[in-house]
């Protein structure tokens, strides 16, 4: 019946409060990182919030267990809706944002919900659980949030999420957290009839922080009752898809050195429509995935399938690299290159003959000692001619076989200059560092004026 109602109330109460906004023209209008045209209000979580609550205290009465998880989870659900709420209509800034979010998860530890155990039986101490449960509940916040792109998206994912929790709840006998997710469930069910494509109503950043926050609460109800690594796994697993945005995210704004929390049109969503799918097409990629991950999720914690689950993991570890593999990042492309590449043992090549020459370069005492130096780096290069000309001599060496392609002169002030003549295809130094290198022991040199034979 909370089920029911929670759906009755989210798919009546959503076009009510749509029309009003509208009216109002408050609305999401259409953007540079958005792909709707006509401005869309965006106050979905109201209607969530409204019908969750309502369905959440309804049951409370009739059970005293479901009492108990409704006021460790409604606070800081409370909480972190409104920070929501308040950044739909004045967007706050990212800061004041955070701060929400992380009080909310204060108030749900202060309540006796948190991680507790991490694969072992024994209870985390307070100095490592406290931080792990803010950064959990921040994650899975912010995870659906960043995914909440395209229609549906967001609500349709999260609803998955709560699905497969709902079900390994009910496989299981966890009577609280079947509770607890069922009318999330019901919710974004009746809100997906107006927010599926062609939207008329977006979640806002109230029901997609709502969502990720409650879900991030429904993963610590389950872990309290496993105390083994692979009962963490069910909730990652069911979140697969937004926390694995989120993961990649942060990943490629590192690479290129960008603020963790800015903003950019490259998420696995906007990769797929730069794929050439069109934004419907690709929600159901992305429920698809969901839908097999939650699958997956509840395959891993049922006891039969113990002797294989090694085997489900390593699958959904090719499927999620395949999936990234196919969304053509640059920027992992680049590291792979570096890594299963030559890119990596060609680099430390030359950086050894480089540090090589180097060394035989400063213990030179004489010009011919130097020269000899050069020589051999040059000759180890492949470099077709290597020659030192100066006011007192010129001398040189070449290789007649490679036909010389390009040229580049080193000037070394009173010593003359050395110019490096090479073949179109060379194995060698980046010649920018070999310069330089050459240069600094140049003016270091202290040398009398060379004999001329």
């Amino acid at each position: 019946m909370a089920g029911l109602k929670a759906f009755a109330i989210a798919l009546i109460l959503t076009p009510i409060l749509r029309d009003i906004f509208r009216s109002y023209n408050i609305v999401d209008r259409p953007g540079f990182r958005r792909i709707h045209r006509h401005p869309v209000p965006r106050i979905g979580g109201i209607p969530i919030a409204i019908a969750y609550a309502f369905a959440i205290f309804s049951l409370s009465g009739a059970n005293s267990g479901l009492g108990v998880v409704a006021f460790k989870l409604l606070p800081g659900a409370g909480i972190v809706f409104l920070t929501g709420l308040i950044d739909d209509f004045f967007n706050l800034p990212a800061l004041a944002k955070l701060g929400g979010q992380i009080i909310a998860a204060l108030l749900v530890f202060s309540s006796g919900l948190s991680i507790e155990t991490l694969g072992a039986s024994n209870t985390l101490p307070l100095w490592l659980n406290l931080p792990l449960t803010i950064f959990w509940l921040l994650l899975t916040t912010n995870a659906l949030n960043l995914i909440d792109g395209l229609d549906g998206l967001c609500a349709g994912i999260g609803f998955l999420a709560t699905l497969t929790l709902f079900g390994a709840a009910m496989l299981y006998g966890n009577q609280p957290l079947a509770y607890a997710t069922l009318p999330l469930a019901a919710a974004l069910l009746g809100f997906l009839y107006y927010n599926s494509n062609p939207a008329t109503v977006f979640l806002g950043d109230s029901g997609a922080l709502l969502i990720g926050f409650l879900l991030g609460c429904y993963g610590m109800i389950w872990t309290q009752k496993t105390s083994t690594l692979l009962g963490l796994l069910v909730p990652l697993i069911a979140l697969s898809v937004p926390l694995l945005d989120v993961l990649v995210a942060i990943a490629r704004r590192l690479l290129r050195r960008q603020p963790i929390f800015g903003a950019d049109r490259a998420h696995i969503h906007h990769r797929l429509l730069d794929r050439g799918l069109t934004p419907k097409r690709a929600v159901w990629v992305l429920y698809l995935f969901a839908a097999c991950a939650a699958g997956l999720a509840l395959l891993l914690s049922a006891p039969q399938v113990a002797r294989f689950r090694n085997i489900l993991l390593v699958l959904l570890a090719v499927a999620i690299w395949l999936g990234l593999r196919e969304l053509r990042y640059k920027e992992f492309d680049v590291i792979g290159q570096i890594f299963f590449g030559n890119t990596m043992r060609k680099h430390l090549q030359e950086q050894l003959t480089l540090d090589q020459m180097i060394s035989s370069l400063n213990a030179a005492t004489t010009r011919e000692e130097w020269w000899i130096a050069l020589t051999k780096t040059a000759a180890g290069c492949g470099w077709s001619k290597l020659c030192w000309v100066s006011s007192q001599a010129t001398q040189e060496i070449n290789n007649s076989s490679l036909e010389p392609a390009w040229t580049f002169q080193i000037p070394l002030g009173d010593l003359g200059f050395i110019q490096v003549e090479g073949p179109k295809r060379i194995s060698g130094l980046d010649l920018v560092e070999f310069a330089y290198a050459v240069q600094q022991s140049a003016a270091s040199r202290d040398w009398h004026p060379i004999e001329v034979h």
